[in-house]
């Protein structure tokens, strides 16, 4: 069965973090800068939220905030829902559907290990749905 470690094993561990004390506008350039939906927050070594374009949207633009001034740890999401990395990906995938977020951090004893979204977990299955119909194809018509 799948893990939230077969998805970084694809992807990469590489995650965009950035300082609780960072400006919310410094937050956005990071994150247009590398064409991404959310950041992980850190105070430190420490993850201490995530902040999203959903946080932007509603905790900012909304409420008329001045995002210049505004630190991200006045607006991230904290606590956050995190995985581990021997999480199976179905419950990564129920945790995303019933709380209705998008990003999900792989955090093991404080360490940040990646990060994996609904569009990772939605690939790999079409690879494992793609495998499966191969086979069966090869299965009842055999190897062509």
């Amino acid at each position: 069965m799948p893990t939230a470690q077969t998805i970084l094993d694809r992807k990469g561990t590489a995650v965009a973090t950035i300082d609780g004390a960072a400006t919310v506008l410094e937050a956005a350039k990071l994150m247009n800068a590398r064409r991404i939906g959310a950041v992980v927050v850190t105070s430190g070594a420490h993850v201490v939220g995530i902040f999203t374009e959903r946080d932007i949207l509603n905790r900012i633009v909304a409420a008329a905030r001045d995002a210049g001034t505004t630190r991200v740890s006045d607006v991230m999401t904290s606590p956050m829902a995190c995985c581990q990395r021997d999480t199976k990906l179905a419950e990564c995938k129920a945790v995303m559907t019933n709380q209705r977020i998008r990003h999900l951090p792989v955090v093991e004893e404080g360490k940040l290990f990646g990060l994996i979204s609904i569009g990772d977990i939605l690939a790999s299955e079409t690879v494992d749905q793609q495998a499966t119909i191969q086979y069966l194809h090869e299965y009842l018509y055999g190897r062509s």
